[in-house]
């Protein structure tokens, strides 16, 4: 096999996280989990809380007023990341938040249809606000099984909400597929992109989606902050999410009125500092560009499946053409045994149920290890955890 994108070779040194307390190389593959932040982006927060900082959206002195076209700045920016524009996107505390939002505002209840490769913040949020859950299986290979989605779906529902990469399979929905299948029953499609924003090209008028829940933590950005994108004329059917200062138009005793959107989803200071930083990583992530990305991620998932094809103690989950995510289970080894074994090996993988309980019940597995690549990923860390693996087989017999 051709060697990965050279990718990493000039970018693995742009993160301070990628080395070991003792300066040993620290092969990392939970990014799936959360993204090494590179070095600009941290430049970027130290300097919005440190020289620049000042509040928004209040101070008439200069450095509040800069602060707040920063700001601003910052929401363009991420919302042209994904192809939208800045009266679309509401910063919120991360995708958790933004589906929460959605999941709670919008006016009308009804069903919605989930899969059953979700994530617990697209599965719990849709239970506590009401909605009449139904679940699409999958396909043998592990994908979203659309055609199942077309049959299921009613004039009943009102909501379709789907991840865009399987943040355990790793496999990528057909999202205009899904669009159409939703608008023809009248309903509207979510996609949670927190998977899909940091390694695939992501266009939301392509995809033809009403919203679009990404994080920051895990597109090489802060923690703390993240991003629902939606169509104009929706948000403004939704009422504020939480109230107080910056969301409102009038305030008196006896009523208020508030702000259009996204501004009446803000309620409060908001994440100056994070936002910020969050735009320098997408300016990051562009300047290398996610179908550079999205290749070098394909290679090194081609390749870590080959090398656990040559242990029969090994199963693999989901699609071959995953993307950047590979999920495997190793007989008689528990995923948190062979995690321990490997963080003596300086590899870091992620073991359990990856906030996906129902897939975990579906697969007849009550966890799995999941190796999961970013952009500073290479075929050193690939060896490096098929290393661990072969000493795990040796300690356990």
């Amino acid at each position: 096999m051709a060697p990965a994108l050279s990718v990493t070779s000039a970018r693995k040194a742009d993160f301070p996280g990628m080395r070991t307390a003792s300066g040993a190389p620290w092969h990392y593959l939970d990014t799936a989990a959360t993204s090494q932040k590179p070095q600009v982006v941290i430049d970027a927060m130290t300097r919005a809380i440190g020289a620049d900082y000042a509040t928004v959206h209040r101070g008439v002195y200069g450095r509040s007023a800069d602060m707040t076209l920063g700001y601003e700045a910052a929401r363009r920016r991420v919302a042209a990341f994904i192809g939208g524009r800045e009266d679309e996107l509401v910063f919120t505390r991360g995708a958790t938040e933004a589906i929460n939002l959605v999941a709670h505002q919008w006016p009308t209840r009804g069903r919605v249809l989930l899969s059953a490769l979700e994530h617990h913040s697209n599965i719990v949020p849709w239970q506590l606000a009401g909605w009449q859950v139904d679940v699409c299986p999958l396909t043998a290979d592990g994908r979203i099984d659309l055609d199942a989605a077309e049959r299921m779906l009613t004039a009943e529902h009102r909501m379709v909400s789907f991840a865009h990469v399987s943040n355990v399979l790793g496999s990528v929905l057909d999202a205009p597929r899904a669009a159409a299948l939703a608008h023809d029953v009248g309903a509207l499609l979510l996609l949670d992109g927190c998977q899909s924003a940091p390694r695939l090209p992501v266009d939301v008028a392509a995809l033809d989606c009403d919203f679009y829940a990404l994080s920051g933590h895990k597109l090489y950005g802060p923690t703390g902050i993240g991003a629902l994108w939606g169509r104009s004329e929706l948000l403004n059917r939704m009422p504020p999410w939480q109230g107080g200062g910056s969301m409102i138009d009038k305030v008196t005793f006896a009523a208020s009125t508030y702000l259009p959107a996204p501004t009446r989803f803000e309620a409060g200071t908001p994440a100056i500092v994070e936002a910020i930083a969050l735009a320098v990583a997408c300016d990051y992530v562009d300047g290398i560009g996610r179908d550079v990305i999205h290749a070098h991620e394909t290679q090194l998932v081609a390749q870590l499946r080959d090398g656990l094809r040559q242990f029969d103690d090994i199963t693999l989950f989901g699609p071959e053409d995953s993307a950047g995510i590979v999920s495997f289970a190793m007989h008689g080894v528990h995923p948190h045994d062979l995690g321990t074994i490997l963080d003596e090996e300086d590899v870091a993988i992620r073991a359990g149920h990856h906030c996906a309980q129902p897939l975990m019940e579906l697969l007849d597995v009550p966890a799995t290890a999941r190796a999961s690549f970013g952009l500073y990923s290479d075929e050193d860390d690939v060896a490096a955890l098929l290393r661990g693996i072969a000493r795990t087989r040796r300690i356990f017999g």
